[in-house]
């Protein structure tokens, strides 16, 4: 056994749940070596594909997951999905072969250590067949316990060397609790104590503690909100109110406007979240609970931070107000739903509204699913009228803002929640930068419903620079519905409410292959989230 061999092995040995690359020379080895132990591996079309699907593989299935790519081009292919999981704190280990030490002027030859730090991520490195183990666990528990994305460098002239007989791998747990101070437990009780109108926003940090924010909330008379990236955690509390920030429909909008204190759980409050302050009313305590001391007030001031993870917080801060005799009465509130608001649909003309579309869909889909987003002028429509069972049944990866992650992301999801059916939210844009992806979800018969809202252009800059010159962000109409069929899906066009009739037509067939939906949108004047983003 060489040292790719062994390094492929102690991976799966440690638990990775699945891999996902292109294979070239440098990394085959020790692809195959993942396989051999038992780790799933899909070849994707090209790296960044591959990295937005293990980005979303770790993130719904609570596994760490591993991206195998070639030494040099490979890594740099791959490198704006890496920056997006470095960004989100997702736990995978990028395997990447890397030149000799004495190979100064290989063609491959870049600087693989300096990449990963400068996007974020943890670099290590395979120093040697006798430290190849070691090396390899260190990767993987800082993967783990420090919740982050580590590139694995595996240097060509170390992966050829003959390994020692290995040693045994050791189990790598999860991060240890972090119990909050007595002191701010106090605290914290005696502001919920003293707020009449509470609202929780929970983040990344507490997707994992739904149940012991809900029973706080009820006797502390919060309401339950989410960030972005942990919606679907509260889905079926009658106490719910969505998602707080940019896509707040406008009672949740009000509602956390006359919040008297306002407490993020593993949340960053940033202003994406708070709409840059706005959302919050003049008034309003901030209180904020993360497991990193740095993350409290790095967005806005706030009025107490607590060190300590969200379900030891909770429960600890729940059995304080216990101990008070506090319970507060919460009051019904009315459908906070997108779904429900009154608007002026806009279809006509050959082409339709992007809320009707998004409406529709809802109601059509199976409610088992899981939804991922693209990014761009398109992506408040699926994130704020296609509703998701949990947690577990909403991608976003948008910590990095770049569009073309969707399709990645949709095909790792749909791995890690097989039982769900997958939905990908992208605009055109989104859809032609990642086109090479759709051919894998053919090939692995993922039965993903492609939803692609078209406007033929770079939506966002179109509303945001008015009456310029928008030669350079329009384009020619495209049939997306032919290049779906041209790669094996069911491929529709849709200009109208009605056109979405062959979508139950395709949900009662076999599912063996995506459906992608070529959505003609009609011109929403900007979506509002936009808006709003824009305006900083």
């Amino acid at each position: 056994m060489n040292v790719a061999e062994l390094v492929g092995r102690t991976l799966a040995e440690l638990g990775a749940g699945a891999a996902f690359g292109v294979v070239g020379s440098g990394n085959f080895e020790a692809t195959n070596a993942l396989r051999a132990g038992g780790v799933r591996f899909v070849a994707a079309r090209h790296e960044g594909g591959a990295a937005s699907m293990a980005d979303a593989y770790a993130r719904m299935s609570g596994r760490v997951s591993v991206l195998s790519v070639h030494q040099g081009c490979g890594l740099t292919n791959a490198i704006t999905g890496i920056t997006e999981a470095a960004k989100s704190r997702t736990p995978m280990i990028v395997l990447a072969a890397d030149t000799a030490a004495s190979a100064v002027l290989s063609n491959f030859r870049v600087d693989q250590d300096a990449l990963a730090t400068a996007v974020g991520a943890v670099p290590e490195r395979i120093h040697s067949a006798l430290t190849a183990v070691a090396d390899t666990v260190r990767a993987y528990r800082t993967a783990v316990r420090q919740r982050r994305t580590v590139l694995l460098n595996l240097p060509l002239d170390v992966q050829a060397q003959q390994a020692p007989e290995a040693a045994p791998v050791p189990k790598i747990a999860g991060p240890a609790p972090i119990r909050p101070a007595a002191e701010a437990v106090s605290e914290l009780a005696g502001l919920l104590a003293e707020a009449k109108r509470p609202v929780f926003v929970a983040g990344r940090g507490a997707r994992a503690s739904s149940a012991a924010l809900r029973e706080l909330a009820e006797v502390s008379g919060a309401l339950l909100a989410t960030s972005a990236v942990a919606h679907g955690l509260f889905h079926d509390d009658p106490f719910s109110i969505g998602i707080s920030g940019g896509f707040s429909s406008p009672r949740a909008a009000d509602l956390i406007g006359g919040a008297d204190l306002v407490v993020g759980w593993g949340c960053a409050l940033n202003g994406w979240t708070t709409r840059h302050g706005r959302l919050l009313g003049p008034d309003v305590r901030l209180a904020q609970v993360d497991v990193d001391e740095a993350a409290l007030g790095a967005h806005r001031p706030i009025d107490l931070g607590v060190v300590g993870d969200v379900g030891s917080t909770a429960a600890d801060v729940h059995a304080e107000l216990s101990r008070r005799g506090h319970h507060a009465e919460r009051p019904r509130i009315s459908t906070t739903r997108w779904n429900d608001v009154p608007y002026n649909d806009l279809s006509g003309g050959g082409r339709i509204d992007p809320r009707t579309l998004s409406r529709r869909l809802d109601e059509i889909l199976p409610s088992e699913r899981v939804v991922s987003v693209d990014s761009g002028n398109f992506m408040g429509y699926p994130s704020a009228y296609l509703s998701v069972p949990d947690e577990n049944g909403f991608c976003f990866t948008q910590a990095f803002q770049s569009i073309g992650l969707g399709l990645g992301t949709a095909i790792g999801a749909a791995l890690a929640q097989p039982g769900r059916l997958p939905v990908l939210g992208v605009g055109d844009g989104g859809f032609h930068l990642a086109l090479s992806e759709l051919e894998t979800a053919v090939r692995l018969k993922i039965p993903l419903v492609v939803i692609v809202y078209n406007d033929a252009a770079y939506g966002a800059e179109i509303h945001h620079f008015g009456d310029a010159d928008m030669t350079t962000v329009r384009f020619p109409d495209t049939d997306i519905a032919a290049i779906g069929r041209g790669f094996g899906c069911t491929g529709i066009t849709v200009r109208s409410a009605e056109d979405l009739a062959a979508v139950p037509e395709w949900l009662g067939g076999p599912r063996d292959a995506p459906l992608v939906i070529d959505a003609k949108i009609a011109d929403d004047g900007g979506s509002w989230w936009l808006a709003e983003a824009f305006r900083h």
